[in-house]
């Protein structure tokens, strides 16, 4: 072998071990920098006023507490442009953040400790969406037992042949609605060990299944209608009803759903002509022997039982988006429901005990990575929290835009709650950490505070994408595709969606 020779599979071999981190990895990278701010930004708080038991409570920077009458009177002399009924109704449940209280207290900085204890913090405060997970896991195991998921999987490939791209347009479409409406995104998790065989079917890869379930859920979320975890919160806190600026976020979310759409059928296309073009190409052997199985192109006949399994499969689904959506179900109920429909299907499949947990045990093993994933994420808002920066980030932003003029200001307040989310993940408590703050700075620039509510949810929306802290790690783990590829992948589509957006904002500021 010639020198040059050598020197060129050297540096392949190279290259091979200069892999990407795994998604434990970035995230403790991401604990381990948060841990350094908060020895770098000051600690500092605003004064938070929360409502129980037909009262007000005031908790001051100080550390001491008042209560105060329940009434619209307390809200106007504390600055909050709230109606009292938001409160007393369970619309804005968390403490709010009373405006212009913002005061340093003493340094919290996190250290070593505290940083190799956020992972097991994270378990403590995750442990109903670990549950859940771990409970999915179970069921799809129970379900792939019995033949049911092959068995779907090759119906449903007939039935699309020649229409594959529908399979997008159908699945980020339902998605996206779910989003927009009720908030549909942790859910999802469970859509993944379903659809991913599905696409893989089809003659995609991987990330065409990820994208059509995460770009789906993002993109409602982000544009957000009735959703009561952001829109509805974040209006109330703004002290305005959340039918203003409706119809510009849903002029949003059709010209964004369509663009993702677009731009993920463009991709499916590619990958489908020629394989090779796809990011993930070198994963195709492995993923297709994970998720489809040695026997997935022996054909399994759809007996009356298997038919069973799949409506129970599908109808556990259908319970579930009606739980969260009209019930008021969270992570307990949605677990109770799959621990209980996996039951159901054992006996119906006629599944003895010991195959029963072994099976059980082995489809719950398989998302373990993930839960420990939504662990370590948790882990990080400990941190932060616990080293109370988030409000001294949320004050420096209001200072940044004072003044400005009301174009750029609407702009820069979208990237400002973009970054504030990667601190704050939740939209529920995003909002009620800074609505009360920020709205009033819209009246500042001449701009009604429906703009505001509209920038919060682009901006948050948007770093969803990428976000560690937020679910995309977590649904990277259930389709192995680590965090470099699916940047890859999307951060073009999100340079579209920033432009977009900002355009929706704009337009809606000037005309």
């Amino acid at each position: 072998m010639s020198d040059l020779t050598q020197k060129a599979a050297d540096h392949q071999q190279r290259k091979r071990k200069l892999s990407f981190p795994t998604a434990f990895t970035v995230l403790l990278i991401v604990a381990a920098l948060v841990t350094l701010l908060t020895r770098i930004i000051p600690a500092g708080t605003y004064d938070k006023l929360s409502y129980a038991n037909n009262a007000f409570t005031v908790n001051y920077t100080t550390g001491d507490s008042k209560e105060f009458p329940a009434t619209q009177e307390t809200l106007n002399q504390l600055g909050i442009k709230a109606e009292l009924a938001k409160f007393t109704n369970g619309d804005i449940y968390k403490p709010v953040s009373i405006p212009d209280t913002y005061s340093e207290v003493a340094p919290h900085p996190q250290g070593v400790s505290d940083f190799f204890q956020s992972p097991v913090k994270g378990m403590y405060g995750s442990v109903d969406v670990v549950f859940f997970v771990l409970m999915i896991g179970g069921y799809i195991g129970i379900v792939h037992h019995c033949g049911a998921f092959t068995a779907g999987i090759q119906g449903l490939s007939h039935a699309f042949r020649g229409r594959e791209q529908w399979l997008i347009v159908i699945v980020m479409v339902l998605i996206a609605l779910g989003g927009t409406s009720f908030g549909l995104a942790e859910e999802t998790i469970a859509f993944y060990p379903i659809l991913v065989p599905i696409f893989l079917a089809a003659g995609y890869d991987a990330i065409v299944a990820l994208a059509a379930i995460f770009l789906g859920s993002s993109i409602g979320t982000m544009c957000s209608t009735v959703n009561p975890f952001s829109t509805i919160i974040a209006s109330n806190a703004a002290g305005i009803n959340w039918t203003a600026g409706l119809n510009s976020r849903l002029v949003m979310l059709v010209l964004g759903t369509l663009l993702c759409i677009a731009y993920l059928i463009r991709y499916a296309q590619k990958v489908k002509k020629d394989p090779g073009k796809s990011l993930i190409y070198s994963q195709k052997a492995e993923l297709e022997a994970h998720f489809l199985g040695k026997d997935a192109d022996q054909p399994v006949a759809m007996t009356g039982k298997i038919r069973l399994v799949l409506t129970i499969f599908s109808a556990s689904f259908l319970v579930m988006i009606y739980g969260v959506s009209s019930l008021g179900w969270w992570f307990t109920e949605m677990t109770t429901l799959f621990f209980v429909v996996a039951l159901v299907t054992g006996v119906v499949a006629g599944i003895d005990e010991k195959t029963f947990v072994r099976e059980f045990l082995a489809g719950a093993s398989d998302l373990l990575g993930v839960a420990l994933i939504i662990a370590i994420a948790r882990g990080v808002t400990i941190l932060m929290d616990q080293g109370m920066i988030s409000d001294s980030i949320l004050h420096g932003a209001t200072a940044l835009v004072t003044g400005m003029d009301k174009g750029l200001f609407i702009v820069v307040m979208m990237v400002l709650f973009a970054g504030i989310s990667f601190f704050v993940p939740s939209s529920s408590g995003l909002a009620v950490l800074s609505m009360p703050i920020m709205a009033p700075l819209a009246e500042v620039v001449g701009l009604p505070r429906e703009n505001i509510v509209s920038a919060y949810q682009f901006g948050m929306g948007l770093m969803a994408f990428i976000t560690p802290t937020g679910l995309i790690l977590a649904s990277l783990a259930m389709v192995n595709v680590t965090f470099d590829k699916w940047l890859k992948f999307v951060l073009p589509l999100m340079g579209m969606l920033i432009v977009l957006a900002a355009a929706m904002l704009l337009i809606c500021v000037y005309i």
